[in-house]
């Protein structure tokens, strides 16, 4: 055990405290010790959105980043719409392990009418949102190991114009600043000179600005980080060069793009700014992008979303609201609205059946007035033909009278031409 040292420790009475000493070495000093080791032996987590039109390097960029090449297909500009393509690696580093999720839009600023583009982007983000909140709001919950799929910094490639920001980026980017960190970077710097870029930076920073568009600003707020993010913010956005082409430089092997006026050096901080990138995205404000996508993105859609549902702190009168209180009035409130709903459904089937009912008996009463036409009509048409046959069998009774007439007549008629000729005939004999 060590000797006494002068170390002091809260104690609370009440709701006040009062420092005291402590007479020796206890040993939570080793706190910070037992949170890395437990840390390290979770691992860690990562999530970067690619966002950009295609063909700005966005897989390079990511493969010279992590110094790796990441597996994945090339995208064409034949997209009918704005698709997310997400990846998740596995990557150690020393004793350190990182699970990293790429997001790449795939897609992006290809179409004609590019008024939505921004919309797949955005639902996406909201989605693992969404997947983390129910994840949260569950009984039984497995955060410890649950994947988190929320972004933590979105990359936003700027094509390098030399002239101002595209209505499509501002747009974009206004939409997203509320829900992920956003560092904006210009792609392919090398393809414009330097006093073009230095103009590009300040228009670029000029237009954020005027638009109200609020970036990623690196923290200032700890000592030991606060001159070098001040000096980076001033920086951004930053212009950056990808390439897993390693060319020999002097007497090393270096990351760079050979072009036929020279060779353009990507860790080299006077050609571009991906060295700058890699300090401020993963080896200082990795932990913080991480933090302030729990602590103010997340918060900020989780608020919205269960004040959605009708929770809340206070109640008018800004009293403490318990999450007990919420929901009994919450649920007082749905069930006087499932019983309103409930009556209104009863009335709206009464109604109907009253409606149906009236449907019916007025359908049955056409169906009673057609049977009564079709079975006078048939009555009518009835006595026609009786009528008709009355009149026929008058004719046929009085052609047969006139045919048993005509037949007598006939006969008669017979009977006295033969007497007639018997009488010529005794007639002629007497003569001779």
């Amino acid at each position: 055990m060590s000797a006494p040292v002068s170390l002091s420790v809260l104690t609370f009475m009440g709701e006040g405290c009062r420092t005291v000493p402590l007479a020796g070495h206890v040993g939570f000093d080793s706190l910070p010790d037992q949170l890395v080791n437990k840390s390290v032996s979770q691992g860690f987590c990562f999530n970067i959105l690619c966002v950009g039109e295609t063909g700005l390097g966005k897989s390079t960029l990511m493969d010279t980043l992590f110094n790796t090449k990441f597996e994945g297909e090339p995208a064409t500009h034949t997209q009918p719409g704005v698709q997310l393509r997400s990846n998740t690696y596995d990557l150690q580093e020393s004793n350190v392990g990182l699970k990293l999720t790429i997001v790449s839009t795939v897609g992006f600023g290809d179409q004609i009418n590019k008024e939505d583009s921004y919309k797949p982007i955005m639902e996406f983000i909201d989605a693992q949102f969404e997947a983390y909140l129910q994840e949260e709001l569950k009984i039984r919950r497995v955060l410890h190991t649950y994947h988190d799929s929320r972004i933590h910094a979105c990359l936003y490639f700027i094509a390098p114009t030399g002239h101002s920001l595209k209505s499509l980026d501002l747009v974009t980017m206004k939409k997203l600043d509320s829900k992920v960190n956003i560092i904006p970077i210009i792609a392919k710097s090398d393809a414009i000179s330097k006093s073009e870029l230095t103009k590009f930076k300040i228009k670029i920073t000029s237009e954020l600005v005027s638009n109200g568009v609020q970036i990623y600003q690196f923290p200032t707020d700890d000592e030991s980080v606060a001159e070098i993010n001040g000096t980076m913010n001033a920086h951004l956005p930053f212009a950056v060069i990808g390439s897993t082409e390693e060319l020999k430089i002097g007497n090393k092997m270096m990351k760079a793009r050979q072009y036929p006026w020279g060779t353009v050096q990507v860790e080299n901080e006077a050609h571009c700014d991906f060295v700058k990138l890699r300090e401020m995205l993963i080896r200082i404000n990795m932990e913080d992008l991480r933090e302030q996508t729990h602590s103010r993105h997340y918060e900020l859609y989780r608020r919205c979303k269960l004040e959605e549902m009708g929770f809340k702190d206070t109640d008018p009168d800004s009293k403490p609201f318990s999450l007990q209180e919420t929901y009994e009035a919450k649920r007082n409130e749905f069930l006087g609205e499932l019983q309103k709903k409930e009556e209104e459904m009863r009335q709206m089937f009464v109604q109907r059946v009253k409606e149906k009912e009236a449907e019916l008996k007025e359908a049955e009463k056409e169906l009673h007035e057609k049977f009564d036409r079709l079975k006078k009509l048939h009555q009518d048409e009835k006595k026609k033909l009786e009528d008709k046959k009355k009149s026929l069998d008058d004719e046929v009774n009085a052609f047969k009278q006139r045919k048993t007439a005509a037949e007598l007549l006939q006969s008669q008629g017979s009977q006295a031409g033969g007497s007639q000729t018997l009488k010529r005939d005794k007639e002629k004999k007497n003569f001779f």
